[in-house]
């Protein structure tokens, strides 16, 4: 009866961890989408300024407009920008394909967005800096217990090193905690909570979920 107990016990332990991990992975790609949106439209901008009327440039600006609008049709609004990437010079090529790959998430199409940063990630004409946060979105939205290996093993590098050290971390400690990897969650959280050197948000995200792991 004592094994029974404990069993049960932990697949409770495992049910509550992949709930944390949907509620603050949820909660970290709504932020960086929210900021990857601001710096966007502000590159835009600038790119429009500094170059003068240019239809890559309207039509994103454009796009953008429509997808704030009440009642959009994200779905629609992210093939848009989808296209607009496929012909757009360089940098707009990745800054478009970024926003459709986030409206595409936020349309609900995962596996449309998926494959567009992707895409990003694996293009050797685009910034290192795009390429790596196309790969830490990927794993934002990539996180189940299917591809908690994956995350891993492609994050390794960026938590080694570089300006998405925190960020990356943090999600592998959410991919193990959806895989119910509890113990090495804890071991990358706790590590987390205590790095002076990464952001207090990522800090105090790692505590509340160090808190309600054995809660």
């Amino acid at each position: 009866m004592p094994d029974l107990v404990d069993e049960v016990d932990e697949e409770i332990r495992q049910e509550r961890a992949a709930r944390l991990a949907r509620r603050f992975g949820g909660l970290f790609a709504g932020l960086v989408l929210l900021v990857l949106a601001g710096v966007g439209g502000w590159q835009a901008w600038r790119w429009n300024e500094d170059r003068g009327a240019n239809a890559a440039a309207e039509a994103f600006l454009a796009a953008t407009r429509d997808a704030s609008v009440e009642g959009a049709d994200t779905r629609a609004i992210a093939a848009r920008m989808a296209a607009l990437s496929a012909g757009a010079p360089p940098g707009y090529r990745i800054l478009t394909g970024l926003r459709a790959a986030a409206l595409s998430a936020e349309a609900g199409d995962r596996e449309a967005a998926l494959t567009q940063w992707n895409r990003i990630a694996q293009d050797s004409g685009a910034d290192v800096l795009y390429r790596d946060l196309a790969t830490l979105m990927w794993a934002m939205h990539a996180l189940d217990a299917s591809h908690a290996a994956q995350i891993r093993t492609r994050l390794a590098p960026l938590a080694a090193q570089g300006p998405w050290r925190a960020s990356a971390r943090e999600l592998i400690a959410l991919a193990a905690l959806t895989a119910g990897d509890t113990a090495e969650a804890r071991r990358g959280l706790t590590e987390l909570s205590r790095d002076d050197e990464a952001p207090q948000g990522v800090r105090q995200r790692a505590l509340r979920l160090l808190s309600g792991i054995d809660g």
